[in-house]
C-alpha cells in the first residue's frame, strides 16, 4: 500500500475517482478492471485505500526486476498455459478466505503488450467468474472498475523477444517490436455496481446452468466496464 503510494506520487500521477461509495466495506471483494499500465495495480491499490493480492501474467514472475516489483506490489502470478490456472485458484480462495482483496484483470497480457486506445477494451477470460462461484466463502462481491486514462505518456520497456527468453509459452512475445510502458498523468477510476455471489448464484453453478452462468457473468462486468470506458470519454 505504501509502495503505491510512493510510485504514483513518484512518476506524477493524478487521480479521480467516481462513485467511489460502491466499495464495499464488509464483503469480501474480488476485483475486476481493465488493464494497459504497470500503473493499473498500485492505482487501483490507492483508490480503495487498502492493499489488493493481483493476479499477474505468469511472463511477470519470471522476467527479472519486473518480478520483484510485483512481489513487493503484493502480486501473485498466474500459472503457465500447461498448467490450467490450478495454483491461481488456490492462492485467490487462501486469499479470499484470509478476508484479503483479490484482483485480476481478465482481458490477459494483449493489451499490455498491443497497447490499444484508452476506452478500447479487449474481450475478457472466464477465470474470475469461476472463482467467484467456486470459492468456499461467503459474502463474496465482484467489484468491477474502469480505470481511463486522459492523459499518458508512452516508453519502451525491452525488446518483446527478450521476453521470450522468460516465458516461450506467450505467443505474443514471438511478434517484432518492443514492450511498451503506459506511464499515467492523469487518469480517472470509474467503480461500478457491486455484483453479489449469493447461495443461489452457487446452487445454479453447481448444475448443468455453471457454464452459462460463469458466461452471463462474465459479460456483466464487461459490459459496465466497457459503458464506464464509454462514457467516461464523451
Amino acid at each position: 500500500m505504501r509502495l503505491s503510494r510512493r510510485l504514483l506520487g513518484a512518476v506524477g500521477t493524478k487521480v479521480s475517482l467516481e462513485h467511489s461509495e460502491r466499495i464495499p466495506t464488509d464483503n469480501r471483494i474480488l476485483v475486476v478492471s481493465n488493464h494497459r499500465s504497470v500503473l493499473d495495480a498500485p492505482l487501483l491499490m490507492a483508490a480503495m485505500n487498502r492493499s489488493v493480492r493481483f493476479a499477474c501474467h505468469y511472463y511477470m514472475s519470471r522476467v527479472p526486476v519486473m518480478r520483484d516489483v510485483v512481489s513487493a506490489m503484493g502480486g501473485f502470478p498466474l500459472d503457465a498455459p500447461s498448467q490450467r490456472q490450478k495454483h491461481f485458484f488456490q492462492n485467490s480462495i487462501s486469499f479470499l478466505q484470509a478476508r484479503q482483496v483479490v484482483g485480476v484483470f481478465p482481458e490477459g497480457a494483449q493489451p499490455m503488450v498491443q497497447v490499444k486506445s484508452a476506452n478500447q477494451l479487449s474481450p475478457f477470460h472466464r477465470g474470475f467468474a469461476h472463482l467467484a462461484l467456486r470459492a468456499p466463502v461467503t459474502d463474496l462481491t465482484i467489484l468491477p472498475v474502469a480505470i481511463l486514462s486522459t492523459e499518458e505518456n508512452k516508453h519502451q520497456l525491452a525488446p518483446l523477444k527478450l521476453f521470450r527468453l522468460f516465458d516461450p509459452s506467450e505467443p505474443l512475445f514471438n511478434c517484432g517490436g518492443w514492450h511498451p510502458a503506459i506511464v499515467y498523468r492523469r487518469v480517472h477510476l470509474h467503480f461500478g455496481y457491486p455484483i453479489q455471489i449469493d447461495e443461489n448464484l452457487r446452487q445454479q453453478y453447481r448444475g448443468r446452468h455453471g457454464t452459462p452462468l460463469a458466461k452471463e457473468i462474465t459479460q456483466s462486468c464487461w459490459d459496465q466496464i466497457d459503458g464506464m470506458l464509454q462514457q467516461g470519454c464523451n
